[in-house]
């Protein structure tokens, strides 16, 4: 799962608890730890774009280290398996293209933050997959993030269930655990299937220096968190990409220079990710900008068309 992974429940049901918003801080300090601290191990349900997925989860925290593996349990067998956040190896329909990040690294949840863009607060509470939960609400104060509402057991702190809703309501994305185990998976649970393929980076792929890009406007509180450039396998053409994150909603953006190509404008909504790609003419040549995240889709489109490069301002 990521670090604050993919939420809640729909809204019925529900015991009033006043909305303390140092109470909800607290409970989310406790997210931010428990995936960090606690080993566990289930089966949830993901839900996207009007599609289902069930999903074993084995994951163990020893030694300061974080061993998680995730196998699909319908369709095409699909299985991953991370140690702290870097991705070992993969199976299935999501070995095309999948390479380490240079800083794939779990983050750290910080309240104090999230409440500058996300109005806090506990709302009610519920049960699920047999247990008791606490339910958290982070409601965005600006139109360019999505809101949460997050069901965390009483027990560990862990999300047992969440829901990303767009600013109208809409169910954007749903993640819900329906059987939860809290025991230390065995090595055999933790052992990955023959066909799950080795994810290694080729040293040397990944440029030393620093991407030459930046974007004239983000939404306020998202931060420049990683940027590599790397060549494409298949084209051999450098690729740029910079990484943004308000310490709950990422996306990304990758630059391609289109070298004389042919390309066209294009945006698409799948659930909660927005994927828009707009040419942009630079001193450097026609260039593809690429923004791919859990975004609103005119936030997105605003974020490619404000990149810039480096190198016009020197």
């Amino acid at each position: 799962m990521r670090a604050i992974p993919l939420f809640t429940l729909l809204l019925g049901g529900w015991c009033a608890l006043p909305a303390y918003a140092d109470e909800a801080q607290d409970w989310l300090s406790r997210l931010g730890q428990a995936e960090q601290q606690q080993s566990f191990l289930g089966t949830f349900v993901y839900e996207r774009n009007g599609s289902f997925s069930t999903h074993n989860i084995w994951h163990r925290v020893q030694d300061g280290k974080v061993r998680e593996r995730l196998l699909q349990l319908d369709g095409s067998a699909q299985e991953v398996l991370r140690i702290d956040g870097h991705t070992q190896c993969v199976s299935g329909s999501l070995v095309a293209g999948l390479s380490n990040p240079p800083d794939s690294s779990a983050r750290t949840l910080d309240p104090q933050k999230l409440k500058n863009w996300y109005d806090l607060a506990v709302i009610g509470k519920s049960r699920v997959a047999g247990r008791q939960a606490v339910i958290v609400a982070l409601t965005p104060k600006d139109q360019h993030r999505y809101g949460f509402e997050l069901h965390l057991d009483k027990e560990t702190g862990l999300p047992l269930k969440s829901l990303l809703l767009s600013d109208k309501g809409q169910l954007l994305e749903r993640f819900q655990f329906t059987r939860l185990n809290i025991s230390v998976p065995t090595d055999g649970d933790l052992q990955a299937s023959g066909d799950c393929k080795a994810v290694t980076q080729a040293p040397g792929k990944v440029a030393k220096t620093k991407v030459a890009w930046h974007s004239d406007w983000l939404p306020p509180g998202f931060e420049l968190t990683g940027s590599d450039s790397r060549k494409d396998p298949d084209t051999q053409v450098q690729v740029s990409s910079l990484m943004y994150d308000d310490g709950l909603a990422r996306f990304s953006v990758f630059l391609e220079p289109l070298n004389g190509a042919n390309a066209t404008d294009t945006r698409t909504q799948l659930g909660p990710t927005a994927a828009v790609s707009r040419r942009l003419t630079t001193p450097q040549g026609e260039m593809m900008v690429t923004v791919v995240g859990e975004i609103p889709i005119g936030t997105a489109e605003r974020i490619a068309l404000s990149m810039r490069s480096d190198v016009a301002t020197q």
